[in-house]
């Protein structure tokens, strides 16, 4: 006996769910996951040496190339991952249409302006002389 489906064509053919996103949203947040495994030992050993030194040594760990970019993908990715996450509780936890709405934009204008201040103070510091 065959299941009755309640997709449409469109959706059965286009692969969508009901949030009409498909599996790509699913693949942001594997893809920043795996991104941050990879990223994390790399941010945080040369931030737990730094860690408690004084100003001087922070800043010459910084100034070095390689940590800063480092520190700049963790900080992207991290509040990528971050939004994409709390994306998800927001749209299965919040019914209102209007809340989901503004809470969805609050998500994204946060993550966006904490990770703007993040890369910026990383670049700040690897560009200052």
């Amino acid at each position: 006996m065959h299941q009755k489906s309640y997709r449409t064509e469109y959706a059965r053919v286009h692969g969508l769910g009901v949030a009409h996103d498909g599996v790509g949203h699913w693949w942001q947040q594997r893809v920043s996951a795996v991104g941050l495994v990879f990223l994390t030992p790399f941010f945080l050993f040369p931030f737990a040496r730094a860690l408690g030194s004084d100003h001087e040594t922070m800043v010459a760990t910084y100034q070095n190339g390689w940590n800063a970019l480092v520190a700049i993908l963790f900080v992207i990715t991290a509040f990528w991952h971050l939004k994409l996450g709390l994306q998800v509780v927001i749209e299965d936890y919040i019914h209102d249409k209007a809340v989901r709405t503004v809470c969805l934009v609050v998500n994204t204008l946060l993550t966006i302006a904490f990770g703007a201040a993040g890369v910026f103070a990383i670049a700040s510091i690897a560009f200052s002389a």
